[in-house]
């Protein structure tokens, strides 16, 4: 029998590794729970857009993030601090650093080799209260970032960290809700038509704490999402959320992965999103990994996307992956289309113009994921911005 070798018919090694391992029984990873983790730069080989996490994402725009120097000092911010709420600049070595998970990915990794102080936002108070941190000067600079959000035990609280302007940025955030807290995150990404933004985010949720994580992304050049949930403590709640809306030449991405490692946990996932203009493209990547120890999980995963003119992208793979058959249930779907026949004609039939028509559905559409974001000021916000995004497309 003729063995076939890479150097015949032009073959080449596949990205996810394999033969050219020195161990002929290598397996490449296969699924995000085994993916290395490291928080040296080094140790995660250099990105060429095969890869299969990075060959959705449009690495000649993020390649400065990737590899070069980020300036890691401490950014302006502006915010009102209520009473229960800490906000510190805290340095490398603080115990609260490296709490919450570490780098899976190149990117991530440089942007915490970056980092000179992190930003810490420490919730101690069991009423309810609400940060707006708004982030609008950062500069058009390479920057790496660092955040630490800790919600103690039994406090309550919503977290907005609201962005804009120009940005050349790659974070990490760390998130820790400790046993019994609510915590309520919600990160928009509204930024400039240049501006390009790399986020990982790292969670742990403790036992019987409940977590409402959100990512909004309307404005930037690129801006890739990367949210890593872990329902670490037993009846722990994870409801995670997206909405995002993709013009002419954006590219907006979100890899999520939920994990379901103790028993009676709940995970939500559900992002929506809607394209227009020549180029629009959006990406969004759904892992929910229910471990051995999960016993007992209900979960459920799904993205919808809307497109409402040619020329549009949206790829969308959920995954699931499952280790005890002792769950109450967990299921996945995904679903991208163009508007509704049916609901356009029942509202052509009652008087209403097609333009308008086509501007409710979509408003509709994205609504359900408006509603959950749990602040009534930033609701209305995004209804405008969402109303903004529409004006001269459905005409």
């Amino acid at each position: 029998m003729t063995l076939v070798t890479p150097e015949q018919h032009g073959l080449k090694a596949h990205g996810d590794g394999g033969w050219d391992a020195e161990d002929k029984n290598f397996v490449p990873v296969q699924t995000r729970s085994a993916r290395p983790k490291s928080f040296d730069h080094a140790d995660f080989a250099p990105i060429t857009g095969i890869e299969a996490d990075w060959k959705l994402t449009p690495i000649k725009l993020i390649t400065v993030l990737l590899d070069d120097a980020l300036d890691g000092t401490q950014y302006p911010f502006e915010a009102e601090v209520p009473d229960g709420i800490l906000i510190e600049w805290v340095p490398r070595d603080d115990k609260k650093i490296a709490s919450a998970g570490a780098p899976e990915d190149r990117a991530s990794a440089n942007a915490w080799s970056s980092f000179e102080h992190a930003l810490a936002i420490t919730v101690s108070g069991e009423e309810h209260v609400t940060l707006r941190l708004n982030r609008t000067d950062l500069g058009s600079g390479a920057r790496g970032a660092h955040t630490v959000i800790t919600a103690q035990p039994h406090s309550n609280s919503t977290i907005i960290i609201d962005s804009a302007g120009a940005a050349l940025l790659s974070e990490n955030v760390e998130i820790v809700v400790e046993e019994g807290a609510s915590l309520n995150v919600v990160s928009v990404q509204d930024w400039d038509d240049e501006a390009v933004h790399l986020a990982s985010h790292f969670v742990q949720v403790g036992r019987d704490a409940n977590l409402k994580h959100t990512i909004v992304s309307l404005g930037g050049k690129v801006v890739r999402v990367n949210p890593s949930v872990h329902l670490s403590g037993e009846g722990s709640d994870g409801e995670l959320n997206g909405l995002y809306f993709a013009d002419k030449g954006q590219h907006l991405e979100q890899r999520v992965y939920l994990h379901h490692k103790a028993a009676h946990t709940r995970g939500r996932v559900n992002y929506k999103g809607a394209l227009q203009g020549d180029g629009a493209r959006t990406v969004w990547v759904g892992d929910v990994l229910i471990g051995s120890g999960g016993t007992g999980t209900d979960s459920y995963e799904q993205n919808r996307n809307l497109v409402l003119t040619e020329g549009t992208r949206a790829d969308s793979i959920p995954n699931l992956e499952i280790e005890t058959g002792d769950i109450q249930g967990a299921g996945h779907a995904s679903a991208t289309g163009r508007f509704d026949d049916e609901q356009l004609f029942y509202l052509q039939a009652r008087g209403i113009s097609e333009s308008e028509a086509r501007r409710l559905v979509v408003i509709g559409f994205l609504a359900e994921i408006v509603h959950k974001v749990g602040d009534e000021k930033l609701e209305a916000r995004l209804h405008a911005a969402i109303e903004s995004e529409l004006e001269g497309t459905l005409s």
